[in-house]
């Protein structure tokens, strides 16, 4: 391994667009659009400075630290840790990227190397990763769950198992190809509807959701945080309250994308029991992204997950038409939603291994 000159610091997040340290937080963001776009081969994962920056104001409900390595007088590397606002909580999420041409010096096992002492420090023994994983010939490393696997010789395989990282879960990319024909989607959301029966409805939203609707959805979003497939990653509680909610939504509408909801309200109890949600950027030429799906344990096997995504793709094609796809990540082995997405259109894109190491 050859050796170049770098240092790490902590860049302080700036409080708004052009705002002290801007010129910095917007070079770590390109870095990782570059390192995303070379991962999965598409510019579709893009997202600027300007769409991240409420995600990273947001301290209070899910603290954030940005770690970048500098060297020939640029940013080469980035490091982000997060965590639970919890003093009780276990868990941080961690993520590395660097340049190409900076690979193989070091950079890398340096920035996680400070991850890890900020996650240790915090008491965050349990310490969750979630890397990319170009597909390469060779053997592969098997999912525990039996769905997906890992080339083994890649090097952020090579570079996590050396760290003590165990790999829990496979999660696949998927990409939807826009426009979807007008007429498919209507027969996929009229069947679903018909199975689903008169019990359930579909209500739509733009960015913030109704007052009368922040308990239900509240208890949706922390319910996602429990429901969805999460193998041994064994993913805590997101605990989310009307307030949280009302408060994070406004952050976001300030940001320059739109959220795009559809909800199920089940008729006999007067509740919402699921929701999806589309993020979608304000130029047309770029990719939505398909953010959280779920349906309570207790209302499914009625096709109410396609009757939301066929819905809300509908809701898209309304209000914000001419984007070219829609991206989306699913485990492996949610077998159910994968077969809903494919069933409308999406294909795969790329692979990202979930990683696990239990610090002592």
């Amino acid at each position: 391994m050859s050796s170049i000159r770098y240092e790490i610091d902590e860049l302080a997040i700036p409080a708004a667009p052009q705002a002290p340290g801007w010129p910095d937080f917007d070079a770590a963001n390109r870095l990782r659009n570059a390192v995303e776009a070379e991962a999965y081969g598409t510019t579709d994962l893009e997202l600027t400075a300007e769409e991240l920056l409420p995600g990273w104001l947001n301290q209070r409900w899910e603290p954030k630290r940005l770690l970048v390595a500098r060297a020939d007088g640029r940013i080469v590397g980035r490091g982000h840790y997060e965590t639970l606002p919890e003093d009780s909580a276990v868990h941080a999420w961690l993520a590395a990227e660097v340049l190409p041409a900076y690979r193989r010096h070091g950079v890398g096992s340096a920035l996680f190397d400070r991850l890890e002492n900020l996650a240790r420090a915090a008491g965050r023994r349990v310490q969750l990763v979630y890397a990319p994983s170009p597909d390469a010939p060779g053997e592969r490393l098997p999912s525990p769950t039996g769905f997906g696997s890992v080339p083994l010789g890649n090097p952020e395989v090579r570079f996590l198992r050396a760290r003590g990282y165990h790999l829990e879960q496979v999660v696949r990319a998927s990409r939807l190809a826009l426009p979807v024909h007008s007429a498919q989607l209507h027969r996929l959301r009229e069947d679903a509807a018909a199975q689903a029966g008169p019990d359930y409805s579909v209500l739509q939203w733009v960015d913030r959701t109704p007052p009368e609707w922040l308990p239900d959805l509240a208890l949706l979003y922390t319910r996602m945080s429990t429901d969805a497939p999460s193998a041994g990653l064994a993913e805590p509680e997101r605990l989310w309250t009307p307030e949280r909610l009302a408060q994070e939504q406004q952050m976001a509408a300030a940001g320059p994308r739109t959220a795009l909801t559809s909800a199920v309200l089940h008729g006999p109890s007067g509740h919402l029991v699921g929701f999806t949600e589309l993020d979608v950027p304000a130029e047309p030429g770029r990719a939505a992204s398909q953010e959280d799906t779920l349906v309570l344990r207790e209302h499914r096997g009625h096709r109410l997950g396609m009757l939301l995504k066929a819905a809300n793709l509908e809701f898209l094609a309304e209000r914000r038409p001419g984007h070219p796809s829609v991206i989306t990540y699913n485990a492996e082995e949610n077998r159910h939603m994968l077969s809903v997405n494919e069933a409308i259109g999406f294909v795969p894109m790329g692979y990202e291994g979930a990683w696990r190491r239990d610090a002592h």
